[in-house]
C-alpha cells in the first residue's frame, strides 16, 4: 500500500530543505535531500517520540552523526511539531537556536550535539548501554555518511557495539557515493560496506534509501533483531528530487540562488 502521507511528507520536506538553506545563503543540501526518506520513516511512522514531552525518558533516540545535514533534522523537528515552521528560514541566523549544526541544548528534540564526523556510533552505544543499566526499552537510531565511515572511530564503535551485543542500536548509512570534493570511491573507497560491517559482527540489511516502504522495511528487520546491532546501508543519490543537483560535489555545501531555488521547487512535485 503507499503511503501517501509519508510521500507528501517527503515533497514537503524538501521544499522546507532547500527554502531554508536559500534564506540562509549557506547550508548543505545535497547530503539533507538524500535523507529525506529516511528521516521521514523514523520520525513519522517509526520512532516512539512525543513533541509534547521531548524529554520523555522512554523516547526512542536519534543521532544526527553527519551534523552538516542539519537542515533535513530541522525541517523534521518542525513539522512533526517540535517547533513551528516559520522558525526554519532562520537557519544559521546569529541568535538562531537553527545553527549550522545541531546543537541539543538550543532546541528541544535533540539527543546530541553532533558536526565533528565520527563520533555519532559511539554516543549512539553510551545511550544504548544507558538503556541497558536502566532497563528501558527505548532504541537509537543513529544516521551516518558514507563519506564519515572513512573516520577511524567509526569502526572503534561498530566493533564496541557489536562486542556487547547492543541490538537496541541501529545504524543507518546514507550511502549516496558522494563527499564534500569527489565520490567516494576516488577519495577513500569505502567498499564493499557490507561485508566490513558483517565482519564486525552486525547484521546488515541493504534497502533503496528512497524507497519510504523498503525503508520501513529495513528499521522492522532491524528491530526484530535480537544478539547483535543492525546497520541499514540505504542506496541513495546526493541532491535527490533536484535533476541539477543530483549526483554533484558541488552541492554539497551550496546554497540556491533565486533563480535555481525556483528551477529546484518546480521540480519537486
Amino acid at each position: 500500500m503507499v503511503r501517501n502521507d509519508l510521500l507528501a511528507q517527503c515533497r514537503q520536506l524538501r521544499q522546507d530543505v532547500l527554502e531554508m538553506i536559500h534564506a540562509a545563503g549557506s547550508g548543505h543540501p545535497g547530503g539533507s535531500l538524500s535523507a529525506v526518506e529516511i528521516l521521514t520513516a523514523l520520525y513519522f511512522d517509526v520512532m516512539k517520540v512525543d513533541p509534547a514531552n521531548p524529554g520523555d525518558p522512554d523516547r526512542d533516540r536519534f543521532i544526527l552523526s553527519k551534523g552538516h545535514a542539519a537542515p533535513i533534522l530541522y525541517a523534521v523537528l518542525a513539522r512533526k511539531g517540535y517547533f513551528a515552521p516559520e522558525m526554519l528560514p532562520t537557519l544559521r541566523s546569529l541568535g538562531s537556536p537553527l545553527q549550522g549544526h545541531p546543537h541539543m541544548h538550543m532546541l528541544p528534540g535533540l539527543d546530541c550535539s553532533s558536526g565533528s564526523l565520527g563520533q555519532g556510533l559511539s554516543v549512539a552505544n553510551g545511550l544504548a548501554f544507558a538503556a541497558r543499566k536502566q532497563n528501558k526499552s527505548y532504541r537509537t537510531y543513529c544516521l551516518m555518511g558514507d563519506g564519515e565511515v572513512q573516520e577511524g572511530q567509526v569502526w572503534e564503535a561498530a566493533m564496541t557495539a557489536a562486542h556487547f551485543g547492543l541490538d537496541n542500536v541501529c545504524a543507518i548509512v546514507d550511502n549516496n557515493g558522494v563527499q564534500l570534493d569527489g565520490t567516494t570511491a576516488e577519495i577513500m573507497g569505502v567498499e564493499p560496506l557490507n561485508d566490513k560491517f558483517r565482519a564486525f559482527g552486525w547484521h546488515v540489511i541493504e534497502c533503496d534509501g528512497h524507497d519510504i516502504h523498503a525503508v520501513l522495511a529495513a528499521l522492522e528487520e532491524a528491530q526484530a533483531t535480537k544478539g547483535k546491532p543492525s546497520v541499514i546501508i540505504a542506496k541513495t543519490v546526493k541532491g535527490k528530487g533536484v535533476s541539477f543537483m543530483e549526483n554533484q560535489c558541488g552541492w554539497h555545501g551550496k546554497a540556491p540562488n533565486k533563480e535555481e531555488l525556483a528551477a529546484a521547487l518546480a521540480e519537486i512535485v
